[in-house]
């Protein structure tokens, strides 16, 4: 199949090594033509160090050459650039073309999930689907073991997608619940920006586990709310994305969090991080969100209020663990407790 990933940070890049070993024709497009310059000259992504992009995979910055006559689309930029992608590729891609989205967050100003903002750019018809997990590039490069779900309304678009993207190394689920792919997608980065202000405070393991398991627990209400599965939070898209980048070293979010922790104010951090760090949007989404829709969201609600409001983060935590007593279980609903 003839595939293009648009966006060639990590994340495209190494989904497009994914798919030409996958034996797929493909293309890495990006917007900038010294960026484009560099890959195809290096052929290594700078993000991804010592991982080589194959000289099979073609390289351009032509949106024609890369939209004509392809049978998959990957949308893989940053979550700002999402909908100005959508714009560019409206009436170029063919019209049995099936629409992948990989990248992970939600529109800043509107709180738009991805699948609505490609819905409705690219047209009611189109094959759309959401890939998620817990992937990190730099581990995927490497073909290191993984496993990720893709969600589709039309499970059959899913199970195509799974068939393309699936290999020995990346093992992947199929799901028909897209707001809880994607919500889960997005919102964890919040959660994991939180495990590193708690780490750059000086807090210990079990800080981590409860703003976790009290993160997980109010991503999944708010993603019921906006007519997702909960149980879909408590697979790869919510749980496994969730552990990776609460923990790991690669992950930008916990990284960002760590220097705020440690009293750097949001933007110096995320520049000394040198690379989009997501949860930062997210968090402004998932208060707008909690306060449209009346889901309590208090760790999310801390998160925004540090990164937008500068408030401080020792003084945040505080504010958590003073909260009114709660059950942690609704029992006559068997729902969480915000």
């Amino acid at each position: 199949m003839k595939i293009t990933v648009f966006g060639s940070g990590g994340w495209g890049t190494a989904v497009s090594k994914v798919l030409h070993e996958n034996g797929h024709d493909v293309t890495l497009w990006s917007k900038f033509e010294k960026e484009a310059e560099t890959l195809a000259t290096a052929r290594e992504n700078p993000l991804l160090k010592g991982v080589a992009i194959p000289a099979g995979i073609t390289i351009t910055t032509s949106l024609r050459d890369a939209a004509d006559g392809i049978g998959l689309a990957v949308i893989a930029t940053p979550s700002f650039a999402v909908a100005e992608t959508a714009e560019m590729l409206k009436d170029k891609l063919p019209a049995d073309c099936i629409v992948v989205c990989v990248s992970k967050g939600i529109e800043k100003d509107t709180c738009r999930l991805f699948s609505r903002i490609l819905r409705e750019t690219l047209g009611e018809m189109v094959k759309l689907a959401s890939l998620s997990g817990p992937t990190h590039a730099e581990e995927v490069g490497r073909q290191v073991p993984t496993a990720c779900v893709v969600a589709s309304e039309d499970i059959k678009v899913a199970e195509q997608v799974q068939d393309i993207f699936m290999n020995d190394y990346l093992r992947v689920y199929t799901s028909t619940d897209v707001i809880g792919v994607e919500l889960g997608a997005a919102l964890k980065n919040v959660i994991a920006l939180g495990a590193g202000i708690s780490d750059g405070l000086g807090f210990g393991d079990n800080t981590i586990a409860m703003l976790m398991t009290r993160g997980l627990a109010e991503i999944a209400e708010l993603c019921v709310a906006l007519g997702g599965r909960k149980s879909t939070l408590a697979g790869l898209a919510g749980l496994g994305d969730l552990i990776v980048t609460c923990t790991s070293q690669h992950s930008r979010n916990r990284r960002a969090g760590v220097l705020i922790g440690k009293g750097m104010d949001a933007q110096a951090a995320m520049k000394e991080v040198g690379a989009v760090v997501e949860g930062y949007y997210a968090a402004k989404a998932a208060y707008e969100l909690s306060q449209k829709v009346g889901i309590p969201m208090p760790i999310s609600t801390e998160a925004y209020k540090v990164l937008y409001e500068g408030k401080s983060a020792l003084t945040a935590m505080k504010d958590l663990m003073s909260r009114d007593r709660k059950r942690e279980w609704d029992t006559a609903e068997e729902t969480w407790v915000g």
